[in-house]
């Protein structure tokens, strides 16, 4: 919340501006998705097909786990982003403190429980025999990253806030090209199997954690550091605990896509996965734009300055609906080629192609819906975001309703057209309220 006595601190955002925070951070999230795919990769060299199932099996844990608390970055961006704003080191600092606080905190908790954890979430997941076994130990290790991983959040937030791109894409490449060849090195040389992978993580997280720490210290101003107090701790759950749900609606909306996948057979949930893996390497030039508006809508929000906040919805828009475009061409290229790849028998590979325009259509239909995500995001409009994104995945899910039955895996895309299209939609009409009210 700013505050509207506030003289505004006049600046202007042009191209250049969005593009300093966008290039480096598409960058840097392209190469996390690389990692990923090294790591499954190198497992995959063992020969056992238990063990790439276990691991993916328990992947699947941490990817929800630390989903749901990646609303720590986002709302360390939106907060950073109006001090800086604002021009209140204290303010800034404040908020870090209270984020750092509660990724410690909420990372100590999740060691506490692992072990309930871990039996329940395998058991939901009904992993059995040498797969539940692979997915234990891999849980066992990596659950021990939780701590650095929210910790890695909140510096990684700070840092976007602050409008250092080029230090988040450092950091980043550093997490991801550690996590790489840690794996590689200690499977196929030291021979560690599964708890190869799930140590190369932990060590990844823990050195990032160490150079964001670092970091904090060489460029916060150590005169203007204090407690949070109760009001900053409150604003913190308030924001958080919106983002939370959030965060929530999305992951249902796409868990929802793989599951109705495998309800029409193994071949369409194959061909769905491959397009929808293959979409999320796009997602990263969307992402980067989405948080170029995260950074510079949150500035202007903390300045006060109305003119900036429209100058970064009209630049973000431009440049969001560029890199679309790039991507769904660069989607139809190469798709005949990747497809072929990825694809384990040739019937898969022609359902995908029967169904690759439905995925071409996604970065176009959705990249307001990114960039509204990295306004709101910015502005701390939590409360609404929660509110918008629910709505629209009950529009998803009902809409999925009525398609599917009717058309099958055609109508399953269009739902999942029409919840990137009703993001977009609704996050973009309710803007100008939201502008009008918080800057008065």
């Amino acid at each position: 919340m700013t505050d509207k006595s506030q003289t505004a601190r006049a600046f202007t955002v042009e191209s250049r501006d969005v593009l300093r925070i966008s290039l480096p951070m598409m960058i840097a999230y392209l190469s996390t998705p690389l990692a990923g795919l090294i790591a499954t990769g190198v497992i995959a060299q063992l020969g056992d097909e238990n063990l790439v199932g276990g691991v993916a099996l328990a992947s699947v844990i941490f990817d929800v786990m630390f989903t749901t608390f990646n609303f720590l970055r986002a709302a360390t961006t939106g907060f950073t982003a109006q001090a800086v704003g604002a021009g209140s080191k204290l303010d800034e600092n404040r908020m870090l403190a209270s984020g750092l606080i509660i990724a410690l905190v909420s990372g100590l908790l999740l060691l506490l429980v692992q072990g309930p954890l871990g039996a329940f979430s395998l058991g939901v997941l009904g992993a059995e025999g040498a797969v539940a076994e692979a997915a234990a130990t891999y849980f066992h290790w990596r659950i021990w990253s939780a701590p650095l991983v929210l910790f890695n959040f909140v510096a990684f937030g700070w840092i976007i806030g602050r409008g250092e791109a080029m230090w988040s894409m450092i950091l980043q490449t550093l997490l991801n090209v550690l996590n790489a060849g840690i794996s590689y090195y200690s499977v196929m040389r030291l021979g560690w199997g599964v708890e190869g992978v799930a140590i190369a993580a932990l060590v990844a997280e823990g050195a990032t954690a160490l150079l964001g720490g670092i970091l904090i210290l060489v460029k916060t101003d150590r005169l203007a550091w204090e407690l949070p107090g109760l009001k900053s701790f409150q604003r913190s759950f308030s924001v958080n605990g919106d983002m939370m749900i959030r965060s929530f609606a999305l992951l249902i909306g796409l868990s929802f896509f793989t599951r109705q996948s495998g309800t029409l057979g193994i071949d369409i949930l194959a061909a769905n996965t491959i397009l929808l893996r293959y979409y999320f390497f796009g997602v990263a030039f969307l992402d980067g734009v989405a948080t170029a508006a995260e950074q510079l809508a949150g500035k202007a929000v903390g300045a006060r300055y109305r003119l900036a906040f429209d100058q970064v919805i009209r630049l973000t828009t431009i440049w969001g609906l560029v890199f679309a475009v790039i991507v769904s061409l660069a989607f139809m290229l190469s798709a005949g080629w990747v497809i072929d790849v990825l694809a384990p028998t040739g019937n898969v590979a022609t359902l995908a192609h029967v169904y690759l325009p439905y995925m071409l259509a996604l970065p176009i239909l959705g990249v307001i819906a990114f960039q509204m995500d990295g306004v709101y995001i910015g502005a701390t409009w939590s409360r609404q975001m929660r509110n918008l994104m629910v709505a629209s995945l009950a529009t998803y899910i009902l809409t999925w309703a009525v398609l599917q039955p009717l058309f099958g895996n055609h109508g399953l895309w269009m739902a999942l057209l029409v919840f990137q299209s009703a993001r977009s939609i609704a996050f973009r009409l309710m803007l100008p309220r939201l502008a009008d009210r918080t800057f008065g």
